[in-house]
């Protein structure tokens, strides 16, 4: 369930859009019967853990507010890292990768969880590579997400993955997303930021920046309109947003220019001046440093092929790489 209604899942909505109209089945698997959301509703499993998952794809493990409670699960624990050999991929949403860590399969891998819980993840599993701020991470056959609206994110990539970049895209656009946020995105919007600021000034200015990307943003004029020095109002828009003035202009802009690139086909040139870039390179270079694509790149990403794929056959299953640890993991550590 997501928040209070299920929004069409990139899964039904594949199935729509398949050309041989095969179905993509999914089995739900628990300690024990029935499984009751955060929202009180219950339902069975079509499995337990008793059961084995040959002849499976795919295992993702749910995240939840209540993670803790299973991860002292030790049956739990070894489902997952016996199973997953028997799968090609394993992913976690949210926080379900504490799992993936306590079955020992985020070792020496990079990965990621929600933002309020990458402290704790690197606390309790040192060896994972964490990138705390990412939407999603893909290290090998290892997949790791954000927050529970990363999960669409990572869907996407994995329809793109088993049947094209055609049939993701066309899926993207019934569920009003682009296809697809770099993996490396930033898991924060930089609007949201703007609304952190407690002093009434720092906020108005967020405001007037948002309002006015392809004006003079430099900090001698920022601060000009609010009667304050350089240095003073530097100082304050660090303390109040935890940014400089210079990086919170640059991430509105590059936001800004993402979208007039998701959107249409403006040249980029002229995408550059309307988004306050001195020049095309000035761009370029503010799409490396902050989603570490270019504009040109990105711009594929979101552009449908020009020739439609016809077929697409599933992926065969490579499980080499997920049998790696040389013996179980040790049993969990405590919360």
């Amino acid at each position: 369930m997501y928040r209070h209604r299920s929004p069409p899942s990139s899964k039904s909505l594949l199935d729509e859009h398949r050309p041989d109209r095969i179905s993509y089945p999914q089995s739900k698997f628990a300690t024990e019967p029935p499984v009751t959301a955060l929202n009180g509703t219950r339902f069975l499993p079509d499995a337990t853990i008793e059961s084995s998952l040959e002849g499976f794809d795919t295992l993702l493990i749910a995240g939840s507010p209540g993670i803790r409670k299973y991860e002292n699960h030790p049956a739990l624990v070894q489902w997952v890292h016996r199973e997953s050999r028997h799968v090609r991929r394993v992913g976690s949403v949210c926080t379900g990768a504490f799992l993936l860590g306590h079955a020992g399969l985020l070792n020496g891998r990079r990965a990621t969880t929600h933002w309020n819980s990458t402290g704790r993840l690197a606390e309790l599993f040192p060896a994972v590579r964490l990138e705390p701020n990412t939407i999603y991470v893909k290290d090998g056959p290892i997949y790791t997400t954000a927050g529970v609206t990363a999960s669409m994110d990572l869907a996407l990539a994995l329809v793109e993955e088993d049947f094209g970049r055609s049939t993701a895209l066309r899926i993207a656009k019934e569920l009003i997303l682009f296809l697809k946020r770099p993996g490396g995105q930033s898991q924060f919007s930089i609007h949201l930021d703007a609304q952190v600021a407690e002093i009434g000034p720092i906020r108005d200015i967020h405001e007037w920046i948002l309002d006015n990307i392809s004006e003079d943003l430099s900090v001698g004029t920022l601060a000009a309109r609010l009667a304050m020095s350089s240095r003073n109002f530097a100082r304050l828009f660090k303390r109040e947003t935890d940014m400089t003035p210079g990086d919170y202009v640059e991430s509105v802009r590059v936001e800004a220019a993402r979208r007039m690139i998701e959107e249409g086909d403006t040249p980029l040139k002229k995408v550059a001046r309307l988004c306050g870039f001195t020049d095309q390179g000035a761009l370029r270079r503010a799409f490396v440093r902050r989603i570490n694509v270019t504009p040109v790149e990105y711009r594929q990403r979101f552009r449908p092929p020009e020739i439609p794929v016809a077929q697409f056959t599933r992926i065969p299953a490579h499980k080499e790489d997920l049998a790696s640890p040389a013996k179980p993991p040790s049993p969990p550590r405590g919360s």
